[in-house]
């Protein structure tokens, strides 16, 4: 009897569970494995301006550039 590996394990179980669920089920399953990490709400404030005017002309310059 042969021993698989890790790799060989891993890629066993996601093609059974992906040929079981489909694609777009086997994400869901995987997700509710990995909640991610950090603080969203707490990190969202440094990337997300909360100026309507900024959050426009932003929106006009990605317009222009497109």
């Amino acid at each position: 009897m042969k021993v698989k590996t890790l790799h060989e394990i891993h890629d066993e179980g996601m093609n059974a569970l992906l040929k079981t669920l489909g694609p777009v089920d086997l994400i869901r399953f995987i997700q509710m494995f990995d909640h991610g990490k950090g603080d969203y709400t707490k990190e969202r404030k440094q990337w997300l301006s909360n100026d309507l005017d900024e959050i426009c002309k932003e929106i006009q310059q990605m317009q222009k550039q497109a």
